[in-house]
């Protein structure tokens, strides 16, 4: 049974289901079946949204989990892209869910990829049985019209011969030679573009007169098979060039064939979009279009050159510097990946003017430089508790306490919001590494 929709199978994530892109009438008039897995709706915890999926797409939704070989595949190319360390175990579930209806619904993963990067498809498709009724299984009828068609044509010149030679018995073709020879109309062989027409002259059969002297050479010769097969019409191929038009015509006129995805994915996760592309899974995005191109951001390292998906990070995994720049990269639907970097990119060095001051002494409570008095560390302390590296204990203290949540009631008295009192916080809510552009910023007279 042929599908009039243009998506057999659609897989949701989280995001399209809380935003609500697109409408659950959408997804239900575009795909025949909606999958998803558990996890999903135990992310939503909104008390509304949670309300409004119970009531209008759970009855139309299908829950199913993976299969372990299925998950392995996908971690196994998600670590080959580097998207793993930014994939949450549902996102690897809804992946690897993906990849297993696509090779249920296509007999396979022939046209998917083992490798990022990989030019061609692991392999060529499989040819198409069909069980009859008694069981039987029978290839595909795929080009049964042109055989059939073809068939029908050898008999057709065939009894065409047969006619022809049967009448060359009745009317027998008088040699060249002799002064009268004749040609029926029907039996001159009539060029495709009507250029070549016999002159008056020669129609009344005169011998004598002839437009070019070398016709007089080729009428003595007899005519060449090749010559009459190959651009002309005649009555033993004229059914042929009937029928070819006739096929060209019928299929200019038939509409071409809606091409149904048997298994998509709709999801907002640029991880997750990066590895369904590189691994050629069909995406759609939330108007429900196919999306051949990707555009998203990652971190670079300035310094050795290292790629990180993690846009939280503040130092590069690999030499542990804060050289992390961010920079737009794409993927394309054959699996390329591609980093966009500017031609005139200059690191910037504000602020490394001046080196750091020397470390000063200090006590186990904090307090910097007991014995001097409590100064050190450059001019207004600056240089006391820098964080230059990961691994510092002081980056560690400044990540846990941006993590811990604060609660306040807006209700009480003695609440004031951060606008007056100066608590802001930093823009971005990212720790301080290094000195900071302001140090040296100031120019001297």
């Amino acid at each position: 049974m042929n599908s009039s929709k243009p998506v057999h199978t659609l897989i949701l994530d989280s995001g399209p289901i809380i935003k609500n892109e697109p409408g659950v009438s959408s997804l239900i008039g575009q795909s025949e079946a909606l999958i998803t897995v558990p996890s999903v709706i135990a992310e939503i915890r909104d008390v509304t949204t949670r309300s409004r999926i119970e009531v209008s797409l759970l009855p139309f939704l299908q829950l199913r989990e993976p299969k372990p070989e299925s998950m392995r595949t996908i971690v196994d190319f998600a670590r080959k892209t580097g998207d793993l360390e930014v994939l949450s175990k549902t996102d690897l579930q809804v992946l690897a869910l993906a990849y297993e209806l696509e090779c249920e619904r296509n007999g396979g993963d022939w046209r998917l990829r083992r490798v990022p990067g990989q030019k061609r498809m692991n392999g060529p498709p499989p040819e198409k049985k069909e069980e009859d009724g008694n069981g039987n299984t029978r290839e595909d009828d795929t080009g049964l019209e042109e055989k059939l068609d073809a068939a029908s044509l050898e008999e057709e010149e065939e009894e065409e011969g047969k006619e022809l030679d049967g009448g060359s018995s009745k009317h027998p073709v008088q040699s060249v030679d002799e002064p009268g020879v004749t040609e029926t109309l029907d039996e001159r062989p009539v060029p495709i573009d009507g250029s070549a027409l016999p002159s008056p002259a020669e129609e009344n059969g005169d011998p004598s007169v002839s437009s070019n002297p070398a016709d007089s050479q080729d009428a003595s010769s007899p005519p060449s098979e090749s010559s009459d097969s190959e651009g002309w019409i005649t009555p033993s191929n004229i059914k042929k060039h009937k029928l070819q038009a006739q096929r060209s015509l019928t299929k200019a006129s038939q509409p071409a064939p809606l091409k149904v995805l048997q298994v998509a994915t709709l999801t907002t996760d640029f991880a997750m979009q990066n590895v369904l592309m590189q691994m050629n899974l069909n995406l759609l995005s939330p108007s429900l279009q196919r999306v051949r191109h990707v555009k998203t951001f990652i971190l670079r390292c300035h310094a050795c050159f290292a790629q990180s998906k993690d846009t939280k990070r503040q130092f590069c995994a690999r030499c542990g510097k804060p050289t992390l720049t961010r920079v737009s990269c794409s993927t394309l639907d054959s699996g390329e990946f591609k980093i966009h970097l500017k031609k005139n990119m200059r690191w910037n060095a504000r602020g490394d003017r001046y080196s750091i001051p020397k470390p000063v002494g200090g006590s186990a409570n904090g307090r910097v430089n007991v014995g001097g008095g409590g100064k050190g560390g450059g001019k207004g302390g600056w240089g006391q508790s820098l964080i230059l590296s990961e691994d510092q204990k002081e980056y560690t203290r400044a990540v846990t306490a941006q993590e811990r949540v604060r609660t306040r009631d807006l209700m009480d008295q003695d609440y004031l919001p951060g606008i007056l009192t100066g608590e802001r916080g930093r823009v971005g809510g990212r720790v301080k590494v290094g000195a900071g552009r302001n140090v040296n910023s100031r120019k001297r007279m």
